[in-house]
């Protein structure tokens, strides 16, 4: 019961970053896949959903870096959540501001980047 609440947590926590990462130039249908295994392992009845998400994912990462263009626009969009995390932590007066607000700004920056890299790797082979 304890194994099935915490696959549970963190596939819910990936779906939903995931989801989150939607509205980021970058490959944030890759988290939405990566909850969708993790939850589809405790509750079969979400396995229907992950080969049609994981085509998608697959075409949004190859999309993500199918350019120079999208793939400076995507990095400079990171440094810009990068900065603008560090802004809202030390600028309190800022609407939402302080560092839980700039903290995760600054972790979608760097996942960012990271699903950047694993895309560009990956359809570089």
């Amino acid at each position: 019961m304890l194994k099935r609440i915490l696959v549970g947590l963190v596939g819910t926590v990936l779906l939903a970053v995931g989801v989150l990462l939607l509205v980021l130039p970058g490959p944030g249908l890759l988290l939405v896949l990566a909850g969708l295994l993790v939850l589809a392992s405790e509750f079969p009845a979400l396995e229907k959903y992950v080969d049609p998400v994981r085509d998608r994912a697959m075409q949004a990462a190859e999309a993500s870096v199918s350019s120079p263009l999208r793939t400076a626009g995507s990095i400079a969009f990171g440094a810009f959540l990068i900065g603008a995390g560090v802004v809202w932590g030390l600028v309190p007066d800022l609407p939402v501001g302080g560092w839980g607000t700039g903290t995760s700004l600054i972790l979608s920056g760097l996942v960012l980047w990271g699903l950047l890299l694993w895309s560009y790797r990956r359809i570089s082979r």
